[in-house]
């Protein structure tokens, strides 16, 4: 088996995710960039490249079953398995998000693509990164999934605005990741949910207190566990992140 670390970030081309990539690239990993758009694919590989790092192009919309069926074949072909995992990709579904206002079809685009989305593509790679030798899963979440931070009267924990769908959304992946690490937890696949923080990027127009390069750090952690490291956990820069 190959020394090379394979990579595979969903929505890596802008973001949180592209910084996933530079940070991952110059550890030595071979990155795979997933991205729906084809113009800010090639962009983001050729300016991965520039920086140094081993990046190659996955075409990849999360909430189709050929696209990600496609990648998953592209992957199989070209390395024969995947030792890393980054479930990246994700919306909001636009704000306000007021529980008695919001639309029903926000809410199934939302799941569609933080949940299904994410279901939908480890399911499709679970057979080569089984064929890893430490294989690694990272969800991305946040802490506005974690319903101790959403109901905490403290000032401190309390997390972002009121959110029917966005918030919902990563408190189901955190489940969808629990539900995960004990079904493979004989094996030596370590899965778990990173929080990168509200950092200033695309999806929240630019209006987050940190940098997608600090928001990628925990990812880069969890992504790198050694073979003892914890599974089916939450994480943020500070430690673990309460359900």
């Amino acid at each position: 088996m190959s020394e090379q670390t394979i990579t595979l970030i969903t929505g890596a081309n802008k973001g949180i995710g592209y910084e996933i990539a530079v940070g991952l690239g110059a550890l030595g990993h071979t990155v795979g960039v997933g991205a729906r758009s084809p113009e800010r694919l090639s962009a983001a590989v050729e300016k991965l490249r520039a920086e140094g790092v081993d990046a190659f192009a996955v075409p990849l919309d999360v909430t189709s079953d050929e696209s990600v069926t496609a990648a998953a074949s592209l992957l199989s072909e070209r390395f024969g398995r995947l030792d890393v995992l980054v479930n990246n990709a994700g919306v909001t579904g636009g704000m306000p998000q007021t529980p008695t206002t919001v639309d029903p079809a926000t809410m199934r685009t939302v799941v569609e693509t933080n949940v299904i989305g994410v279901i939908r593509v480890t399911n499709a790679l679970l057979p080569l990164l089984r064929r890893s030798a430490a294989p690694r899963i990272v969800n991305m979440s946040s802490s506005v999934g974690s319903l101790t931070r959403q109901s905490s009267q403290s000032a401190v924990e309390a997390v972002g605005p009121i959110s029917a769908a966005y918030s919902p959304s990563k408190t189901f992946l955190n489940a969808v990741t629990l539900q995960y690490a004990k079904e493979l937890h004989d094996t030596n696949i370590l899965i778990n949910a990173a929080c990168p923080g509200y950092c200033a990027t695309d999806l929240n127009g630019f209006r987050g207190i940190r940098t997608a390069q600090q928001g990628a750090a925990i990812a880069i952690h969890l992504a790198t566990l050694p073979d003892n490291g914890p599974t089916g956990s939450f994480f943020e820069d500070a430690g673990v992140v309460p359900w």
